[in-house]
């Protein structure tokens, strides 16, 4: 009898061993999973389209914006100066327009005392005079622009982050000052090895478990990428192609990046770009092994 009882529970432990083993390498091997994920997301860099002393900045580090709230306001009084120097060329013109209209216009009754020549130099002279009125009051359309743009606002609803600027700096047309995080655009970037592709399609449901927590939150994939870079196409100075040595006995998969939406994040979890997480993509696993599968997946 203590034989037998030897037997079985040699049996039974071999049993689970094996049974492991055929879950660890399926988890491990086979399933379509990474922990190679990183959380990324859209910055907008705010640059001003004017140059100028800043004499404002409303905002602090890490402070959640609204569209359309002011981030930082350049001194204004050059701007409202050149406005005001715009605004009165434009109001000189007009009234050099109006003399030159009354000229051409006390000509073109008198056909016998005044040439036609002299008639028609009248008249160019009002169609030239048109155009610098124009002109004038479109430099009081970008005199008001300036002026305005003068204030630069969020564009997106986000996070002010890594915030250097400070009043009395000067800002640079063209050149950002100021990054906002779009708080609406957090995605992932799941890589995953090439020989895990057969299971990943956009629109299959996917398991993100994010480092610092422990939530599994519910995503799904949106896209894949259809190109990485190949090194061995990089020519070197003579224009040859440089091929790396490989040792044949050892192929390392690629990694191909797929991109991951998050369905839903739960209100205490605080994302940020850069964080790492295990993506795992398809339904959970039904059964005891299914979940055993799952939990190895999401937690180591």
């Amino acid at each position: 009898m203590k034989a037998l009882i030897r037997v079985a529970l040699t049996a039974f432990v071999l049993i689970c061993a094996a049974m492991l083993f055929y879950t660890l390498w399926q988890t491990y091997m086979i399933a379509p999973w990474t922990r190679d994920g990183r959380v990324r997301v859209y910055v907008v860099k705010a640059a001003p389209e004017v140059s100028g002393t800043v004499v404002n900045v409303p905002v602090r580090d890490n402070d959640y914006v609204h569209k359309g709230d002011p981030l930082f306001v350049i001194d204004p009084i050059r701007f409202r100066l050149a406005l005001k120097q715009a605004e009165a060329e434009l109001a000189a013109a007009r009234e050099d327009l109006k003399l030159r209209q009354s000229d051409a216009k006390r000509r073109r009754g008198l056909n016998g005392i005044v040439s036609r020549e002299e008639q028609e130099i009248y008249n160019s002279n009002v169609e030239t005079q048109i155009a610098a009125v124009n002109a004038a009051s479109a430099r009081v359309d970008t005199a008001r622009l300036n002026l305005q743009r003068s204030i630069i606002y969020a564009s997106v609803d986000g996070y002010v982050t890594n915030l250097n600027l400070r009043v009395g700096d000067y800002a640079v047309a063209g050149q950002s000052r100021i990054a906002v995080i779009d708080a609406h655009s957090f995605w992932i970037n799941a890589y995953f090895e090439e020989t895990k592709m057969w299971g990943v399609h956009v629109g299959d449901v996917a398991r993100v478990k994010l480092m610092g927590y422990r939530d599994i939150l519910p995503a799904h994939v949106v896209s894949i990428a259809r190109g990485i870079n190949d090194q061995n196409g990089q020519p070197d100075g003579l224009g040859l192609q440089d091929v790396n040595p490989i040792f044949t006995w050892v192929r390392l998969a690629q990694r191909i990046p797929v991109r991951v939406q998050l369905d839903n994040v739960p209100d205490h979890i605080i994302l940020a770009a850069g964080m790492t997480c295990t993506v795992t993509v398809g339904e959970p696993g039904r059964g005891q092994r299914g979940r055993l599968t799952s939990w190895l997946q999401n937690h180591l």
